[in-house]
């Protein structure tokens, strides 16, 4: 009668388990799809298709890989940016990201590839506090003031920038940088399959705000 017992409830714990695994891989598969194609139409990868906005927001990414080689995501997105910039599609940048270790500082990195690059200094406003993407958007709104807003980082990433901005209410549109090689980018790839699933879970279920907020800081628009 035990060894009967004990195989039923492994038996109910492998179902369970197996219902639990379907319903995550569900979950993951619906959240990619619905904020792909909620995003569908405000994501644009040909400048001259997109419209003018005052501020554009950099989100930020490391300089350097763990082998100490150039970032190209780093890379395309400074270039992207810049492109904007000279073509008139934006006038000022906000560059957000994580700066909470003193040799890590992703808004100073970009900022001097991006003066180096010829863009004024007094046309980049830092974001210190922008530990992940849905801290730089929500920030991009109620610390900056913009009501409107052009996200730059890749395709995938911009896809979930603006659907947590379009959630909080902000009018926004993105510019896709180039993509990386797939060989270089399996990773992150994987990791953004996944923190599009918890983009929805922090929006719609726990409310998730910025770690940091603040006192607000006005940009002015040379």
């Amino acid at each position: 009668m035990k060894k009967l017992w004990n195989k039923i409830l492994t038996s109910k714990i492998l179902t369970w388990i197996l219902i639990l695994i379907i319903a995550s891989c569900g979950f993951l598969f619906f959240s990619n799809k619905w904020i792909i194609d909620h995003t569908q139409g405000l994501v644009y990868e040909k400048i001259e298709d997109i419209p003018a906005n005052d501020v554009g927001l950099l989100l930020g990414t490391s300089k350097r890989t763990t082998n100490g080689k150039i970032n190209l995501f780093f890379k395309y997105r400074i270039e992207a940016t810049v492109s904007l910039f000279l073509a008139g599609k934006i006038k000022h940048i906000i560059v957000s990201g994580d700066n909470r270790l003193i040799e890590y500082n992703e808004p100073r990195e970009m900022r001097r590839a991006l003066v180096k690059a010829g863009i004024p200094d007094t046309c980049i406003t830092l974001d210190f506090a922008g530990f992940r993407t849905l801290d730089s958007v929500v920030r991009s709104k109620k610390v900056f003031g913009q009501k409107k807003i052009t996200i730059i980082s890749q395709k995938f990433h911009c896809q979930r920038a603006v659907f947590i901005a379009l959630f909080h209410k902000q009018e926004a549109i993105a510019f896709c940088a180039q993509d990386v090689p797939e060989s270089y980018s399996y990773f992150t790839m994987v990791r953004e399959y996944l923190a599009k699933a918890r983009a929805i879970i922090d929006v719609y279920f726990i409310n998730q705000m910025p770690r940091f907020l603040g006192k607000q800081e006005i940009i002015k628009i040379n």
